[in-house]
């Protein structure tokens, strides 16, 4: 992680996290928001593919979701919003049962810039999915 600007707006300021509607249906709760990190669970089942394994569509949705809460995060300190601009992920290994863990930590914050690995874990805490994330960030409109 990049060393923060020292004038950084407080905590109360920070961009809060609201679910969208596809977040909802797939059953999205945020556990942890903060600059550092964004932590999100999503139940496997209802987001499984007809196999009956994890749908990747799914990992990469709710990945790029809390990647880019992330990203918003930071880009409220600075007065900013952000959009996405990149994302890529690697599949090594998939889950028929249980909830997955979504976590987003920051690689680079800039002020133009953000990206984030964004690890997708199951109950056992293997990985199942690395994600990049990369966030334009723009002013307000």
């Amino acid at each position: 992680m990049t060393k923060e600007s020292p004038d950084r707006s407080s905590s109360a300021d920070l961009w809060k996290i609201t679910l969208g509607e596809l977040d909802e249906k797939m059953g999205v709760k945020i556990v942890e928001e903060s600059v550092e990190r964004v932590v999100a669970t999503m139940p496997v089942e209802g987001n499984r593919q007809s196999f009956g394994l994890l749908h990747g569509g799914a990992s990469l949705a709710v990945g790029e979701a809390v990647g880019s809460w992330a990203a918003v995060i930071h880009a409220s300190t600075l007065g900013k919003t952000a959009v996405g601009v990149d994302v890529s992920a690697t599949h090594h290994r998939s889950a028929r049962d249980g909830q997955i863990t979504i976590t987003a930590t920051p690689i680079h914050l800039g002020g133009t810039l953000t990206t984030h690995e964004v690890l997708i874990t199951n109950d056992s805490g293997q990985r199942l999915c690395t994600m990049r994330i990369t966030n334009l960030l723009m002013k307000r409109k």
